[in-house]
């Protein structure tokens, strides 16, 4: 993996092109190791009442954030550890219901390679999973509900299915309200997760929630992979549902290459 922004390595402009060309380790082209990867995807330093939202998504070059339904096909390696670096550096992954079900969802697990990290940092063992949904329509005998390290959290508004969140906290869920309605308000999901302490935040979509996310001014950052792959079809983009009456500009905070993706990461202005 090669770091492509920001330029950290200047090269003076009187050496020859020869002297130009680095050898291979200067270039980076290496695996990185999974603490190199936690310090380029540190969350910023928060306040005492600051929060953080990311969302982590991958794209092909033709704008495709799935192929058959699912994020799968398109991914690669680095960006599944890449994927995994991010959870393990969050409090939280928040989930939309549909990507619950597409992509067979299970509990974040605990790994020793981030364990003195998220100690250090005041974290439990992993991040907890929070599945937004205003119908609950999840199935509750599966792992992600009766068996994750730490209790997985339902988040829905105050006029749910009053049966659906009977199920869900028989089930072990911690149900949250941040809404009104049927359903969750975007921003109030991000403030009352950070009052349950869950401040660094990552979402992993899909592109309905990631979009209402964005409707709402709510994202801090967006990490993409950018996968050199082409499949046309009719698939969603990474964020859809309400349009903004602005596109909101973020600012490039790092890009990063290998084996022909790019992994990007943009944070708000």
């Amino acid at each position: 993996m090669r770091r492509l922004f920001p330029v950290t390595d200047q090269t003076p402009a009187d050496q020859t092109p020869a002297a130009r060309t680095p050898a291979p380790a200067d270039r980076g082209d290496r695996e990185w190791s999974l603490d190199e990867l936690a310090d380029a995807y540190a969350y910023p330093e928060l306040g005492p009442d600051g929060h953080w939202l990311r969302a982590n998504m991958v794209s092909t070059l033709d704008g495709a954030a799935q192929h058959d339904g699912r994020s799968q096909p398109i991914s690669g390696e680095t960006d599944m550890r890449i994927f995994g670096t991010l959870r393990a550096l969050a409090d939280v992954v928040v989930v939309g219901a549909e990507t619950v079900r597409q992509e067979g969802y299970r509990p974040a697990r605990a790994r020793e390679a981030f364990a003195a990290r998220r100690a250090a940092a005041g974290q439990g063992p992993a991040a907890a999973i929070a599945v937004v949904t205003a119908s609950l329509d999840l199935d509750f005998s599966l792992p992600l509900f009766t068996s994750p390290l730490v209790p997985t959290l339902v988040v829905t508004g105050a006029t749910a299915p009053a049966d659906r969140v009977a199920a869900a906290a028989k089930a072990g869920a911690e149900v949250v309200v941040a809404g009104s309605g049927a359903g969750a308000d975007p921003a109030r999901v991000v403030q009352e997760l950070a009052d349950r302490g869950l401040r660094r935040q990552l979402t992993e979509g899909g592109p309905r929630l990631l979009g209402q996310f964005v409707a709402a001014d709510a994202l801090d950052e967006l990490c993409l992979t950018i996968s050199p792959m082409l499949a046309a079809g009719a698939a969603q983009r990474i964020s859809g549902g309400p349009s903004v009456a602005v596109p909101h500009r973020l600012a490039p905070a790092s890009v990063l290459e290998e084996a022909g993706f790019l992994f990007t990461s943009y944070r708000r202005i």
